[in-house]
């Protein structure tokens, strides 16, 4: 199957038969339209209640919140609420959802658009963009319609103007980073399954997913697991962060550390989305702000070659890799094959969960009050 890539031509949007707003005066918008709107997780911190109006006549900027009408349904059909509930869509249906770029080899490649013409649902968080391309294994996207920028007498409204304050300061607690190859290596799952064994151990654990494309799934899962709180970059203002400059990548993992950890937790794991490669993901994880942070790195992989490359990267970038997880740990030999390589310890998500296995990874831990005890319980 060959490598499907359409970008979106000036000429290719001037054929949908969509009529675009014809004033450039602001419309107004009743709280009644809004209540029957569906509206996504990403954008769950902004109060819609202070929207008045809708903007059309702005070049959209990410973060900006948006009333778009379903046009065409493709890869997605379901809209990711705030509560983790799918809400199924329909062509004609208005959805509340916020502009931003994506960034997943997997999935769709895709920008903030140049103004409010028809564009694509790419994430089912809530994300608008105009796809570039897009992976052979994937349907073509979602199509919308914008209708305007949501605003109030301060002007539009931006996800940025709800995001968290700025956390007091204080020691940083006992912090692993998952990092891993590339998208569905196994990170999130490896995370979740950390938290549990981290809980299994006594300690309060809370967890962070410092970069992405909005959406609640991973969230969710690491609560299941045990992690209080959990917030990601969405709670820091951001729709995803695909294109974000380096300030704003440390940026968004200072706040969200900070506010983990004044919640009084005792450890934290830390997820960061896809690839060592993707350029936001690199240049986050090679810096100094980076390096401080994180106390211990697990590495999660799809096959031994990634693993050794990966764990290769991290050693060279002074990161101090413990162990490899991931879906290579699916095939027992793959596992063997890259505990070889690697030289690491090398286990599965429910060896994660085993205190034995992570008191073992993370030695510092016996500096931490309960450890003991929490192991004789498990004997």
């Amino acid at each position: 199957m060959p490598f499907a890539y359409e970008p979106e031509t000036q000429d290719a949007r001037s054929t949908r038969q969509i009529v675009l707003p014809k004033t450039t005066s602001p419309l107004n918008l009743s709280p009644e339209r809004l209540k029957h709107a569906k509206t996504s997780y990403s954008i769950r911190r902004v109060n819609l209640a202070d929207a008045t109006k809708l903007v059309v006549d702005r070049r959209p900027e990410a973060g900006d919140l948006v009333l778009a009408r379903v046009t065409r349904l493709g890869q997605h059909q379901h809209l990711e609420s705030s509560s983790g509930r799918r809400a199924r869509l329909w062509p004609g249906d208005e959805i509340v959802v916020a502009f931003g770029a994506r960034y997943a080899p997997d999935q769709y490649e895709a920008s903030v658009p140049a103004d409010l013409s028809p564009c694509h649902l790419v994430a089912a968080g809530g994300i608008a963009a105009m796809v570039q391309s897009r992976h052979a294994g994937i349907k073509a996207a979602t199509q919308i319609e914008p209708i305007g920028l949501l605003a109030n007498a301060g002007g539009v409204l931006n996800m940025r103007s709800a995001a968290l304050s700025a956390p007091p300061s204080r020691r940083a607690p006992f912090t692993v980073a998952v990092l891993g190859s590339s998208m569905n290596a196994g990170k999130t799952t490896t995370a979740a399954n950390l938290v549990a064994g981290l809980r299994r151990l006594g300690f309060r654990v809370g967890a962070a997913k410092v970069t992405g494309t909005g959406a609640g799934g991973d969230r969710w899962l690491m609560s299941d697991a045990g992690a209080a709180p959990v917030l990601d970059f969405t709670d820091a203002g951001f729709a995803s962060t695909a294109g974000l400059p380096l300030e704003q990548l440390e940026h968004i993992l200072t706040q969200l550390c900070r506010h983990v950890a004044v919640a009084g937790v005792e450890c934290v794991v830390l997820e960061v989305a896809d690839g060592l490669l993707q350029a936001e993901t690199s240049a986050l994880v090679k810096s100094m702000r980076f390096v401080k942070n994180v106390d211990a790195v697990l590495f999660a992989a799809p096959d031994a070659m990634s693993a050794l490359a990966g764990v290769e990267w991290l050693r060279k970038h002074h990161l101090p890799v413990v162990a490899v997880s991931g879906v290579v740990t699916a095939s027992p030999l793959a596992a063997r094959e890259a505990q070889q390589a690697v030289g690491l310890p090398v286990h599965t998500a429910d060896e994660l969960t085993d205190p034995h296995i992570v008191s073992t990874l993370f030695p510092v831990l016996s500096r931490l009050p309960g450890l003991r005890a929490a192991l004789g319980a498990t004997q």
